[in-house]
């Protein structure tokens, strides 16, 4: 049973001691229900960059991600709903108010509500929560548009959190249908693991849904060191970059029809045989494959700078002094590094950076015993200094999961932890 239902039976006096505190009603108003999920980030390795129909974002190509563990990265939202709240809804990001008026958000509220109110149809015992207002908190613990799939943590979070408020189908696949048109990757964050997004031929969208390849326990030694080189809001959006790149790049065109298809195949054998180098090689071509139109966009976007392309020579210097590949970089619509390795990797890898950026931010402990042989040249090592901010050790990790840590106090007002 849901809090909200739970709650509401919480008015005739019925409670249980060993609840937690949103079970608890203020018996002289309305009543509150809430919901709190964290979402994960997911880094993709074959890239989603284009849309076929903006509105539904709807990708010219597939995509497919490696989700990241919610120990380092996640987002944690709560939804609540209650007749004591303003009529409008309401959302709250990193404690600060936040624009829930657009259309992509609105595209949200609007399909879960529709699925709430065809609950409450069917059983009229249902309290009405689709016509209540929502209030929406939400925190990341990592940067918020600066590279790090913030936006898909978000989305996937928002609507697992009011799906489980409105007590919906647990259905990833079919809410990832919801989450994609609030942002289009944010499909991949309602699963853990490795997940592909089909692109789908559907004018209706229907069929433009994630799924998962395989779950984390199939390749649990999967590995992800992020140098962030910027935690700066990003210079080009990457909504208004699509779209020059789809109206611009002649290599865009090429890359749809003959890249992505040859990477999907590629990357998705190599995960069911759990052959590194070859996800490596994947993984890498397609980086370079999505910042080369991004480049040949008129005019030309950048998204990566001095930093991320010290970052790429020193990977190629892992692996050639490793004598095979052993790490791969990646880099979406940012400057930040993602560089994917195993777990038997660790040493020569993590090692290798962290020698050279002992002093940065963000390191476990478990960094500090790590020793590798491996020297970066100098050059290198000076631009990865000066350019990387952070280190995010991390791995592959599970999808949204319900939690108790709520962001809206039992009574409906928010709770505001300033980052």
């Amino acid at each position: 049973m849901a809090d909200s239902e739970r709650t509401e039976r919480g008015r005739c006096g019925v409670t249980n001691s060993s609840a937690p505190a949103s079970m608890y009603m203020d018996l002289s108003g309305p009543p509150v229900y809430r919901s709190t999920t964290t979402a994960p980030v997911n880094i993709a390795v074959v890239k989603y960059w284009g849309k076929r129909d903006p509105k539904l974002n709807l990708a010219t190509n597939p995509s497919l991600s490696v989700t990241l563990s919610q120990d380092d990265l996640r987002t944690l939202t709560t939804a609540s709903c209650s007749a004591k709240f303003p009529k409008e809804d309401s959302l709250t990001l990193n404690g600060e108010p936040s624009d829930i008026s657009g259309a992509r958000t609105q595209a949200c509220l609007r399909e879960l509500r529709a699925l709430r109110a065809k609950l409450e149809e069917a059983d009229s015992s249902l309290p009405k929560l689709s016509e209540l207002p929502l209030r929406i908190v939400t925190e990341n613990n990592f940067p918020t548009a600066a590279g790090l799939a913030s936006s898909a943590a978000g989305f996937a979070a928002l609507v697992r959190a009011i799906a489980d408020l409105y007590r919906l189908p647990n259905n990833p696949t079919e809410l990832s249908v919801i989450a994609r048109q609030g942002s289009g990757s944010a499909c991949r964050s309602l699963f853990g693991g490795y997940v592909a997004w089909r692109d789908g031929t559907q004018e209706d969208g229907l069929d433009s849904k994630a799924v998962e390849v395989a779950p984390a326990s199939h390749w649990p030694e999967m590995r992800a060191l992020i140098l962030v080189a910027s935690a700066a809001k990003k210079g080009v959006s990457s909504t208004s970059g699509m779209q020059q790149t789809v109206a611009t790049s002649g290599l865009f065109k090429q890359r749809v029809a003959e890249v992505v298809p040859k990477h999907m195949a590629t990357i998705e054998e190599a995960i069911a045989k759990k052959d590194f180098a070859s996800f490596a090689e994947v993984t890498m071509r397609d980086s370079n494959s999505f910042h080369a139109t991004c480049a040949d966009t008129y005019p030309p976007i950048f998204y990566m700078n001095d930093t991320s392309r010290a970052a790429v020579r020193a990977v190629e210097q892992i692996n050639e002094k490793a004598g095979k590949t052993i790490a791969a970089y990646t880099f979406d619509a940012g400057p930040n590094a993602v560089i994917y390795f195993l777990e038997e990797s660790a040493a020569a890898i993590v090692g290798t950076f962290y020698k050279v950026l002992s002093a940065t931010e963000g390191w476990k402990d478990e960094a500090k015993s790590l020793s590798s042989e491996i020297e970066l040249e100098e050059t290198i090592a000076q631009i990865l200094k000066g350019g990387v901010s952070r280190v995010i050790q991390t791995g592959v990790g599970e999808g949204p999961v319900k939690s108790n840590e709520h962001l809206v106090k039992p009574t409906g007002d928010p709770i505001i932890r300033k980052n």
